[in-house]
């Protein structure tokens, strides 16, 4: 029994798919989690976060791994570039056009969370933002550091993260694809020789 056979493609497989299963069960637990606890307030990426984890499991218990974790990968490893791609003044077009429609009671709490105050100090809403703002900063200091600023850090470095986790997982689909096509053509060296495949 040579690792590479039927046995060993059939084993990886089934590690595969049982690891799919578990990280499916994981996402779904995780995001009940924290709707319960009220750390996430968005619907959209909670039912997001679901649905993944849904459509891991599935896949898993399905077993379709040829067809849809190609396309899977394909989706992954293009959402992943993007995410190591974007440059910072598209991550501030972004941040500056979310600022704007958010409610003036969330602009509040992130001011509060990140001890910053306004956004940027590119139009005249910037001394009405700051004027308003509640931030512990603003108390202790003349000036406190914009949010842009902290908001720019911050995206940069979770872009970068999910950027590359995002890329380290499609090449383990790609992996699963491999392994199911290998599975696929190989013969069960105890099956009847005769029998159809």
């Amino acid at each position: 029994m040579v690792c590479g056979g039927f046995a060993c493609s059939k084993n990886a497989l089934c590690a595969l798919n049982v690891v799919y299963m578990l990280v499916g069960l994981l996402l779904i637990g995780v995001a009940a989690w924290g709707k319960g606890l009220g750390l996430v307030s968005s619907i959209h990426i909670i039912g997001g976060v679901i649905a993944v984890g849904v459509f891991l499991l599935l896949i898993a218990v399905a077993g379709l791994y040829m067809i849809i974790l190609g396309l899977v990968f394909v989706f992954q490893f293009g959402i992943s570039w993007s995410c190591l791609a974007i440059n910072r003044s598209k991550q501030t077009d972004v941040i500056n056009a979310s600022w704007w429609v958010m409610s003036n009671q969330t602009r509040d709490e992130l001011e509060r969370s990140f001890d910053c105050c306004g956004l940027f100090n590119l139009t005249t809403l910037y001394q009405q933002d700051y004027a308003f703002c509640t931030a512990v900063c603003k108390s202790r200091r003349p000036t406190c550091q914009m949010c842009g600023e902290k908001f720019l850090k911050h995206s940069d470095e979770a872009l970068k993260i999910l950027g590359g986790v995002g890329l380290f997982f499609s090449f383990t689909e790609i992996l699963g694809v491999w392994l199911a096509m290998r599975f696929r053509n190989q013969k069960d060296p105890r099956a009847n020789p005769s029998a159809f495949l």
